[in-house]
């Protein structure tokens, strides 16, 4: 169960090499966590994570886990629930992609809607179900700014995105008064692999600023959190440029 912070005593991460699921991981351990479960696909990058976040002091466990495979979904994550209740799932895991490649290219357009939307619905609900049928837990979703209004330079990833974030404000919705609780995070340009070599934008982050900005969410028992806080007013006027304005912006 949760302490009296809202801190969770164990943590599922759904994409277990994910730098800002790790950076979390590595702060809730700190604080409370004791057993975690890394989900991803078998590799040895997933392997030093578990390791690293053993030389904490956690219990790590993996398990065997793919986005692009919903089939398996409930197996997988049926296979954690079974050795005990889940404090926190943090669904982490997806793909940028590579826009001008990938309009020309439409089946890889599809592999970043299939892993950042389609999979995470369906490992969102399933994850969802189990943690309604324990009677307790919280469901984190990264999301991004890139799908508050989706831009020339990356409409592919943003387009999942905002799917994925409709999804997740839905399903909290559909969960609220079960005593699971939802919280999308929204972080803006993050340091890290995933975005290596690409020109930074203003007020970029990093994964560990990510992580802190969960676990206050958590304590919060926020719904959505901003990183940073101030993209919260920059997007919301983003969002509401007319197009012909927003299409001469060089984004």
């Amino acid at each position: 169960m949760k302490d009296a912070f809202g801190l969770p005593q164990s943590l599922l991460v759904l994409g277990g090499t994910s730098e800002i699921a790790l950076a979390t991981a590595r702060r809730l351990v700190a604080r409370r966590t004791r057993t975690v479960w890394l989900a991803g696909r078998p590799s040895s990058a997933l392997d030093a994570a578990a390791e690293q976040l053993r030389g904490l002091g956690a219990e790590v466990r993996t398990v065997a886990f793919d986005a692009l495979d919903p089939e398996s979904h409930e197996a997988a994550l049926g296979k954690v629930f079974a050795e005990g209740d889940i404090d926190l799932v943090l669904l982490a895991f997806g793909i940028l992609g590579d826009q001008a490649h990938d309009e020309r290219e439409p089946l890889n357009a599809v592999r970043v809607a299939q892993t950042n939307y389609t999979g995470a619905v369906s490992a969102g609900l399933v994850a969802a179900r189990s943690l309604q049928a324990q009677g307790h837990g919280s469901l984190v979703v990264l999301s991004s700014v890139a799908g508050e209004r989706a831009r020339r330079a990356n409409f592919i990833y943003g387009s999942s995105k905002a799917g994925l974030d409709a999804f997740a404000q839905g399903l909290g919705d559909a969960l609220h008064g079960t005593g699971v609780h939802v919280m999308v995070v929204r972080p803006g340009f993050v340091r890290s692999r995933m975005t290596e070599g690409m020109a930074q934008a203003p007020l970029a982050t990093t994964p560990e600023a990510v992580a802190t900005a969960i676990e206050l969410g958590l304590r919060r028992r926020s719904e959505t959190v901003w990183v940073p806080g101030a993209l919260r007013m920059v997007m919301s006027a983003v969002r509401h440029l007319p197009r012909s304005v927003f299409r001469r912006l060089p984004v």
